[in-house]
């Protein structure tokens, strides 16, 4: 039997899966679905909070992952970084921080998959987080530097942005508050993140 694969995701809020039941998180899908085509995979932590930074990660994740000895992971983050305020420069600095650390505790650097930031404008609350900025526009500037760095360091990108932006034209895509992905959304992007995870570990 091929060794466990030890699954550790990270990130904030839209790795939680906050909105939906724990089952309904993309990682747990992922998971679920991963196993289903035969891989020997095992999510044995989800170090992920609502609302957390990068700085947040560095500080509170990255101790508890580097301790797990992943085998493989995944990162989504930077959402309230650009909330709070953090400019580009910040953000960049401490986005590849993590990636090298997270990289660094993998068997081979090529097992951290990254998906992109959401944009969280195409829901009824979004806008009350703008502080008057374009939402959109921000994120895409935050992606344009999650995809730069990780590219640089040969990893995979999964990109939900566009997806992210059919919740403006569907409700069904929304959770209860108004502000997170539903169930329906998270199982999107999975079938996104999904095809990649799979190549990626078949590989190994």
């Amino acid at each position: 039997m091929n060794r466990e694969i030890r699954y550790v995701a990270v990130g904030d809020s839209y790795t939680i899966g906050e909105g939906v039941t724990p089952d309904q998180s993309w990682p747990s899908l992922l998971t679920r679905h991963l196993a289903q085509s035969g891989v020997n995979i095992c999510l044995i932590a989800n170090l992920s909070a609502t609302g957390r930074t990068t700085q947040d990660v560095i500080d509170l994740a990255l101790p508890a992952y580097e301790a797990t000895q992943p085998t493989f992971a995944s990162l989504l983050i930077g959402v309230n970084d650009w909330v709070q305020g953090a400019d580009a420069e910040i953000f960049q600095r401490r986005f590849e921080l993590l990636l090298d650390r997270m990289c660094a505790s993998l068997p081979q650097s090529d097992l951290l998959i990254v998906v992109t930031i959401p944009d969280f404008s195409a829901t009824p609350a979004g806008a009350q987080y703008a502080r008057g900025r374009d939402v959109s526009a921000g994120i895409i500037q935050f992606n344009t530097i999650v995809t730069a760095q990780a590219t640089k360091r040969g990893l995979k990108v999964v990109d939900v942005f566009p997806t992210t932006q059919e919740m403006a034209h569907d409700p069904s895509l929304i959770a209860a508050d108004g502000l997170h992905p539903s169930g329906k959304e998270y199982a999107l992007w999975e079938a996104l993140i999904y095809p990649v995870a799979l190549s990626i570990l078949r590989l190994k």
